[in-house]
């Protein structure tokens, strides 16, 4: 069993307020999650305005389908010109064998 995960930092230039910055960072969430059958949550940065960090994750047997997934995740984030995507991670850890991929 693998658990895949991608970390993503983002950049909301254009922010006013937290609540403007909730409101954008609810809608790339939203998007996510209807296109893609994974969990998403924000992890970080909750109390700065144009900031924000969200974890993706997903189960999976299959490393390439996990990679595959998480690459095109990253690659839609920052599409749409609200937010900017500053650094991102992915790891995908086997749970029974204990490695890692990266």
């Amino acid at each position: 069993m693998l658990v895949a995960v991608l970390a993503a930092e983002l950049r909301f230039h254009d922010a006013q307020s937290l609540k403007d910055k909730r409101q954008r960072l609810s809608t790339v969430i939203a998007r996510i999650r209807s296109r893609f059958p994974v969990s998403v949550a924000e992890t970080g940065f909750q109390d700065l305005w144009q900031r924000g960090r969200i974890g993706v994750a997903l189960v999976t047997t299959d490393p390439a389908l996990a990679q595959s997934m998480l690459d095109r995740i990253r690659d839609q984030i920052g599409t749409d010109g609200e937010v900017e995507l500053l650094d991102s991670r992915i790891e995908i850890v086997d749970i029974e064998e204990g490695s890692t991929w990266r």
